[in-house]
């Protein structure tokens, strides 16, 4: 096992041993019941965590669209409400924001753990009224992945607010199959994507990961777990990747696979690499796709 994915498993350890005891009972919200892989792969990494650390499964399970507050409240009368991680904590994903700001204003008498997310707002009023609501909560431990989203997370509520990294190293290394292709390159096609970058060369046929392979079981662990092979097994596809995506990133070291990493949007890639992951010799790092031809070729991320 490399020592970033070691580093990473140790940190999170830590992360939930100081968040909840053995044979306690708690809440696990906003389950990502949509076909994004990296979601799925969170969800499944703060499970095994949880489960380690409690031997319990959770309590309560919700997704953004179904939070019951009352049946939250009898399910787990008195643990833990975790809010699943991720990169939604900010304005560009609405429904996932509203949830937390629900859960944050309803259940002030409970210990919410916000597990590891990416903070971004565009919108300034925005961020002003979830800093009233973070500040204004009695027991919040707000934990980040990057430092820029630490900076933001510390003006919000201080030292309860702390740096950690994504919950998907949980998952440990995974076994890949056989190349079929020299190059696969994994490109979001949705908010984050950054739209004035000119695009790959034909050759790279960009492919991305939004779409559900049917039918899916209806256990919400077992959905989470198909959805994360399903990426495993498309990233597998390429003796080399380029990504966009963090998770693209996140997966493919967890497979060994060698890659280039272009950013999202807003810097959410190359900031969660710079605090976890530039010391990997398998990734490099190109700002256009003009320089993804000459990252690719350094020798540190040769296989």
């Amino acid at each position: 096992m490399s020592d970033v994915i070691t580093a990473q498993r140790s940190a999170l350890d830590a992360l939930y041993r100081a968040a909840i005891g053995p044979g306690e009972q708690y809440a696990l919200l906003d389950f990502p019941d949509h076909p994004n892989v990296g979601d799925s792969a969170i969800w499944l990494g703060e499970c095994a965590m949880l489960r380690a650390v409690t031997g319990n499964d959770p309590a309560y399970v919700s997704t953004w669209h179904d939070f019951d507050e009352a049946a939250l409240r009898r399910a787990c009368p008195d643990g833990v409400v975790f809010l699943h991680g991720g990169g939604n904590l900010g304005d560009i994903w609405p429904h996932h924001q509203r949830l937390r700001e629900t859960v944050l204003t309803r259940m002030r008498d409970r210990r919410v753990v916000q597990l590891p997310q990416s903070i971004h707002f565009d919108d300034p009023a925005a961020a002003a009224r979830f800093a009233h609501i973070a500040a204004a909560h009695p027991d919040l431990t707000l934990y980040v992945r990057d430092r820029p989203s630490l900076a933001t997370a510390q003006a919000f509520v201080g030292a309860h607010a702390a740096l950690a990294p994504d919950s998907a190293f949980a998952l440990g290394p995974q076994p890949r199959s056989a190349a079929d292709r020299p190059l696969l390159a994994l490109l979001r096609t949705d908010a984050e994507r950054v739209a004035d970058r000119a695009g790959p060369p034909a050759e790279a046929a960009p492919v991305d990961w939004l779409e559900d392979d049917e039918p899916l079981p209806d256990d919400r662990l077992q959905r989470a777990a198909a959805r994360v092979a399903r990426g495993l097994a498309l990233l597998s596809r390429g003796e080399r990747i380029v990504t966009d995506r963090l998770h693209g990133h996140i997966l493919a070291l967890l497979l060994g696979i060698p890659h280039v990493v272009l950013d999202n949007s807003y810097g959410k890639v190359g900031a969660y690499i710079d605090a976890w992951t530039a010391g990997s010799p398998l990734v490099a790092r190109a700002a256009s796709w003009a320089e993804v031809a000459d990252a690719a070729a350094r020798p540190r991320i040769a296989a």
